[in-house]
């Protein structure tokens, strides 16, 4: 089994990294670079982007009356979404100093740049704005709740269940009690601050 988690997380290294040459290679593509973390075009492809851009009334008038109508049930999201951001943010800056858990970085986990695009409208930006802080949220919320429960719970559920996290991998198997109380002590030391750079986690 620790074999097959080893090859696994090698893959998943290997993926991200592949991922990552795709983004280099279509940062060079595109013809733009990264200036204090921000995209800068050149001023002739910032010429096409915004000559491809749809104003915004015909990006209205283009769009479904049904659509236009779910936009207040989608937009009202922002409320629980940004107090579960502070409740969260709050629970980690009062909890994980006690548990000696290292802090997860917040500014990793949201990233808003693409309603900087000069190829969307108004509209269009307002809206990669808002996806952008929903989704950046919950990968936060994620990162602070997996780390939470390699502290206190990292046990192995007893069937398979969807969408887990990374540090799910490390956990003891179901019902393996001794498992368990051997591996606890070193789960919660890779938690540390200071342990918080090489955990046994896949390449980022």
């Amino acid at each position: 089994m620790a074999s097959a988690l080893e090859d696994i997380r090698k893959h998943l290294a290997e993926l991200r990294a592949r991922l990552d040459e795709d983004l280099d290679h279509a940062q060079a593509r595109l013809n733009y670079r990264l200036d204090h973390g921000r995209a800068v075009f050149d001023a002739e492809v910032l010429a096409r982007q915004r000559a491809l851009r749809v104003r915004l009334g015909t990006f209205l008038r283009q769009t479904r009356p049904l659509v236009v109508l779910t936009a207040p049930v989608i937009y009202a999201l922002i409320l629980p979404v940004a107090l579960l951001d502070l409740a969260v943010s709050l629970y980690q800056a009062i909890c994980f100093p006690v548990y000696g858990i290292a802090k997860v970085r917040r500014r990793d986990h949201l990233v808003l740049d693409r309603h900087l695009l000069a190829y969307l409208n108004l509209l269009q930006k307002l809206n990669c704005l808002y996806c952008g802080y929903c989704n950046g949220v919950i990968s936060y919320v994620r990162e602070v709740a997996a780390r939470t429960e390699q502290y206190w719970c990292p046990i192995k559920h007893a069937r398979r269940a969807e969408g887990l996290h990374e540090c799910h991998a490390d956990f003891a198997d179901y019902g393996d009690a001794e498992d368990w109380l051997a591996r606890l002590p070193d789960l919660r030391a890779a938690l540390r601050p200071q342990a918080d750079e090489t955990r046994h986690r896949p390449a980022p």
